[in-house]
């Protein structure tokens, strides 16, 4: 019976220092989670405007002034992978590799897939299920500056504009709220117009492209050059999309891991109360037994 009891307080030992790591861990990522929220959120009308800019750019100009806005028949397309570097977040990027695997299952037998990876745990779509990739990118643990992400967005531009892929698609988890973040595959080229904004995707409250427009219509007057203008502007606004998702996944990374380590603080907290209450009840025995002894012994003697 001593050595049950011993054997619990070791336990109890053990759990109680997880728990301080899983606490500690908790409280890292809500800072974090704070910061890359509040990133999201201050960029998101931003995003959301530009990108119905360029729709309505795309379905208004001429298709010729600009590759970006030429549609073509898809042989081979790109698909921007952003999953986390670390895991201890949940189903966070199971569920992002699950969406991966089957919009690629859907696409596969009738154009070839190039991946590009931002995050170490996109490797799983190479080493697990065998897809190629094209490239891999740093990502950074919380995404503060669009310069970041500028190599990533020139090197897919880069690509469609001299005709290496057909379609660019961009993986990434839309951050609905702490509570709640979604999987999504977005078409970023050619240019298509969606029902549903970047972290809307699931969302009771939509933000569509319907409701953002206003009742007016615009004609568009480009100074100095419409080559001039579009040069600059749809690439910048390709890039914006880029960085807009990588903040969505910031913040959903950093939620899930959040949520994660308060369940496993929790269940701690829970594993400890039973092992208490089972060390308790072994104490207890033990010492009823050992009165039990000493009574034996008692009347043995009288």
């Amino acid at each position: 019976m001593p050595q049950a009891s011993r054997e619990i307080r070791r336990r109890i030992k053990s759990i109680g220092n997880t728990k301080k790591i899983t606490k500690a861990m908790e409280l890292v990522s809500a800072a974090k989670m704070r910061k890359a929220v509040n990133n999201v959120l201050a960029s998101r009308s931003y995003s959301d405007l530009a990108w119905q800019t360029i729709i309505n750019l795309a379905e208004k100009t001429d298709k010729s002034l600009h590759p970006i806005l030429q549609k073509r028949k898809v042989k081979k397309m790109a698909m921007i992978v952003v999953t986390s570097n670390r895991g201890l977040c949940g189903s966070f990027n199971s569920q992002l590799v699950s969406e991966c695997v089957q919009f690629i299952k859907d696409k596969e037998v009738k154009v070839k897939i190039d991946l590009i990876l931002v995050g170490s745990k996109s490797k799983e779509l190479v080493y697990r299920y065998k897809h190629h990739a094209k490239a891999e990118f740093e990502k950074y643990d919380v995404t503060a500056k669009i310069e970041e992400v500028r190599p990533l967005a020139k090197l897919v531009i880069d690509e469609y504009m001299k005709g290496t892929y057909d379609q660019v698609n961009i993986a990434y988890t839309d951050y609905i709220t702490s509570l709640k973040q979604v999987p999504r595959v977005k078409q970023l080229l050619p240019l298509e117009r969606e029902d549903e904004m970047l972290g809307d995707v699931g969302g009771e409250k939509g933000r569509s492209f319907d409701k953002l427009r206003t009742r007016e219509e615009y004609e568009y007057i480009f100074e100095p050059t419409p080559d001039e203008v579009l040069k600059q502007l749809l690439p910048r606004m390709i890039e914006i999309q880029i960085y807009q998702a990588i903040l969505e996944s910031d913040a959903s990374e950093h939620s899930a891991r959040m949520l994660a380590m308060r369940n496993a603080t929790d269940a701690a907290e829970d594993m400890i109360d039973d092992l208490t209450l089972a060390f308790n009840q072994a104490r207890q025995a033990g010492i009823t037994q050992e009165i039990a002894e000493i009574s034996t012994s008692m009347i043995a003697i009288e």
